[in-house]
């Protein structure tokens, strides 16, 4: 089901399933490994870029006439290809928070196999009673999300903590912790800031300075909640 109804403002990491798949494939040279059949069932994810429409950008609504910069995956981790979509493709739209609450993990066929969904399903009561906004990306969300199971026994467990200003120190270090505790599995935990992404274990290493992933490309900064 969707996220929520449609026209809705997109953010990165949101997976968007096709209105038409083969017009798309038609209109475009695609990769030999994704065809129209794959992308009929397969969502794509909106990834930072710049728009096809430079008056345009990610938070602009379902409505818009701009085209959408999204990434295609395949079953495989090489598997990757970066193009835009135009608005109107936009059939549904599920966010890593709303994989997160769905928390399909729980009837996975594989969920006793997988350390990435045995990791899941440990820390999501953890992360719930924190109260910190969480969502599933990576493999792991786009498996849950779609039921194409691209997981495989060394897959990551990719979480994206939605934190529209700086996080507590106390919330930063128990995040660190639960890092350190997940041993079958590793955690890889990205930031959503106002102005881009950031991995967690790099500003717990560097104590502040992180690469703040942007539309325009990584920037360098100290306080990735202030605007360059």
């Amino acid at each position: 089901m969707p996220d929520a109804p449609l026209p809705r403002p997109l953010q990165p990491h949101d997976l968007i399933w096709l209105r038409d798949a083969p017009a798309f494939a038609a209109s475009q040279p695609l990769p030999a490994w994704v065809d129209a059949t794959w992308l009929a069932v397969a969502p794509v994810v909106v990834r930072r870029d710049l728009p096809c429409d430079p008056t345009c950008d990610l938070t602009c609504d379902l409505t818009c006439d701009s085209s959408i910069p999204v990434g295609l995956r395949g079953r495989r981790r090489e598997e990757r290809h970066g193009t835009w979509i135009e608005a109107s493709q936009c059939a549904r739209v599920m966010s890593p928070f709303a994989i997160a609450r769905a928390a399909r993990w729980q009837d996975h066929p594989r969920r006793l196999a997988l350390p990435a969904l045995r990791t899941l399903a440990r820390i999501a009561p953890l992360l719930d009673a924190r109260g910190l906004p969480w969502g599933v990306t990576g493999a792991a969300g786009f498996t849950l999300a779609s039921g194409l199971d691209v997981l495989h026994p060394g897959s990551d467990v990719d979480l994206l903590i939605d934190a529209a200003a700086p996080l507590d120190q106390a919330d930063e270090q128990w995040l660190a912790a639960l890092i350190d505790d997940c041993t079958e599995a590793r955690l890889d935990i990205q930031v959503a800031t106002p102005h881009g992404g950031f991995a967690l274990l790099e500003r717990l290493r560097t104590g502040g300075r992180v690469l703040l992933k942007t539309a325009t490309g990584p920037v360098r900064c100290a306080d990735p909640w202030q605007a360059a």
